[in-house]
């Protein structure tokens, strides 16, 4: 369902009743989940979005996004959980086991075929055709996929697991996975079974003895029955297993004990001592603490990895920020109200001058240039020009007719053509053009043909590609040139004014160069520490526009123009960016 890119619709907060609606509609679609893990799921304070989405094919799907991670989507009334909701709680759907070779086909949109089960030693689960179900990778509990059983359990070993087993509906790494943080699945110890005792599936089957021992042949035949997708992986041990980042993810440390929270109090620190250290001067000083973050700190983040203060014991960059200034490594001051900046820093601080940027081994190197996605190039726009009916008989001498594109060195090279073979150069003053018939038509206007007999070479070549209609061509990397009439419009960053009197920074027309509206506004969330929503543009037929509070044009400016090398002149609004100093 997510295996190509959607289309958001809306993306608002949810009200105080749909909350409670969702947390009702949660208990009666997953009965093994206790009130206090309901709670945990869906936060009674915390910040939980509704996004509203057309999935490629059309489907209209509601997505429960929390703490920037989509927990829940609905379809047609039923409601399925995401993987990392699966990650946190494993054991809410009966969970099926394939290879992790199989992985990158459930990604690219395909079904699981029942060849491609795995068979444990305690049995398949029992789940009947229509069941919500969870897929897991060989050596790691940690679901992968969700899907929609195709047949029960009884009549996959009918089948002797031939056929289609399960509709795939969300993949880790689809399109819905890559809204969110973009982590790994963590690394969970398949469970220790006893083998099922029969006698349940004895009486499910006693119209068909010879099905009895099909469950121990099929535990016993299962690398047969598995054919090609066994012998991929007949090579890789469990141990081996637990070394791909599809089964255990991307933890560098894997035997690392430390909880997430811990971990993520490293990563903040790292990334607040790298960005003294390498980034910021003295010559910044004082420095905005939002702006610190947003341009500092989070671009110091180790490939792979995600900084989120949230997600850390300070909760807030002020408190952690405050820690900092207790080992007196910084000092922060309110300079105006409400505003903090960084006021000084203590380079010879020893955290400081010890601090080393660690280098990113090859093997991490590797597993980091495969699983994120290809870097933003900004497309090749020219501007060309199309041949009217109005000027067809000006340029059919040379080949071209009414439609032709041209660039606007060709034009000039027809126009120089022409006047030198009808021989219309002015004879005693090699600057101007004589105007014959067919010029007089094409180039003037109806009150200056009796009047205007002679013009400029700049005036006759200005008129010529004023007389053309404008067009313009746009390439992507690895992509065919795309020819569109008019001319590009620009990227247009704007400030409103809201009812509450605050400002808030809205940006239209990214899809024209190739820029996800959905990704930016994520960014931009991040930097800014600031909410961001996508919404349809207004008078725009199948447009978004990204509002994000506050003024944030300097943080645009650096994300279009330094990061994503988009030429200045395709942009328009960046001088409303704040002054220094100014509260935004």
């Amino acid at each position: 369902m997510f295996a190509k890119a959607f289309r958001v619709k809306s993306n608002t907060a949810i009200k105080g009743s749909d909350r409670r609606k969702l947390r009702a509609d949660v208990m009666a679609a997953f009965p093994t989940l206790g009130t206090d893990q309901v709670s945990v799921l869906v936060p009674g304070k915390e910040e939980l979005n509704i996004v509203k989405l057309y999935a490629h094919r059309g489907d209209a799907v509601t997505v429960y996004v929390s703490g920037g991670n989509p927990i829940l989507f609905e379809v047609e009334k039923n409601l399925y959980p995401t993987v990392y909701t699966l990650w946190s709680y494993p054991d809410l759907l009966p969970a099926f086991t394939t290879w992790p070779p199989v992985l990158e086909k459930l990604v690219g949109g395909a079904d699981l075929m029942l060849p491609g089960l795995v068979v444990p030693p305690a049995g398949l689960p029992q789940v009947q055709k229509g069941d919500l179900c969870a897929i897991a990778l060989l050596g790691n509990r940690a679901p992968v996929a969700v899907g929609v059983a195709a047949m029960s359990t009884a009549e996959m070993l009918t089948s002797g697991l031939k056929g289609r087993g399960f509709s795939v509906l969300h993949t880790y790494q689809d399109h819905l996975w890559r809204s969110g943080d973009k982590s790994s699945p963590p690394s969970l110890a398949p469970l220790a079974l006893d083998p099922p005792d029969l006698s349940e599936e004895k009486e499910s089957v006693q119209a068909d003895p010879a099905l009895q021992g099909d469950l121990r042949r099929l535990t016993l035949e299962g690398e047969e029955e598995n054919g090609e997708v066994q012998r991929m992986c007949e090579e890789k041990s469990l141990s081996e297993a637990s070394e791909d980042p599809s089964v255990r993810g991307l933890n560098p440390h894997p035997t690392d004990s430390k909880t997430l929270q811990e971990q993520m109090d490293e990563l903040v620190q790292r990334c607040f001592l790298h960005a003294l250290k390498c980034q910021v001067r003295k010559a910044d000083l004082p420095l905005l603490t939002s702006t610190f973050l947003g341009s500092h700190m989070l671009s110091c983040c180790p490939e792979g990895r995600q900084l989120d203060i949230k997600k850390s014991s300070y909760k807030k960059l002020s408190k952690f920020l405050q820690h900092m200034q207790q080992e007196q490594i910084i000092q922060v001051k309110e300079l105006s109200k409400g505003v903090e900046s960084i006021v000084a820093v203590d380079w010879k601080h020893p955290r400081i001058t010890s601090f080393v940027i660690a280098e990113p081994s090859p093997t991490s190197q590797t597993i980091q240039e495969g699983s994120r996605e290809q870097p933003y190039h900004p497309p090749d726009i020219k501007s060309l020009y199309c041949v009217p009916a109005s000027m067809t008989l000006l340029f059919q001498e040379s080949g071209h007719k009414k439609g032709s594109i041209l660039e606007g060195g060709e034009v000039r090279m027809i126009i120089i053509n022409y006047v030198k073979r009808n021989d219309l150069v002015d004879a005693d003053n090699k600057n101007l053009v004589k105007l014959d018939p067919i010029l007089c038509d094409c180039i003037l206007e109806k009150n200056e043909q009796h009047t205007v007999m002679k013009l400029p070479w700049d005036s006759l070549l200005t008129r010529c590609l004023e007389k053309l209609q404008p067009v313009y061509q746009v390439t992507f990397p690895g992509q065919e040139p795309i020819v569109k009439k008019g001319r590009i419009c620009p990227i247009d960053i704007t400030l409103a004014q809201r009812a509450s009197n605050k400002k808030v920074t809205v940006v239209r027309n990214l899809e024209a160069y190739g820029l996800d509206p959905c990704s930016v506004a994520a960014i931009l969330q991040q930097r800014c520490q600031a909410s961001a929503t996508v919404m349809p543009a207004p008078g725009a037929k199948d447009s978004l526009q990204v509002q994000i509070q506050g003024n944030q044009v300097h943080h645009l400016s650096r994300l279009l123009l330094e990061e994503y090398q988009l030429p200045r002149k395709h942009i328009q609004g960046l001088e409303k960016a704040p002054k220094p100093g100014k509260k935004k």
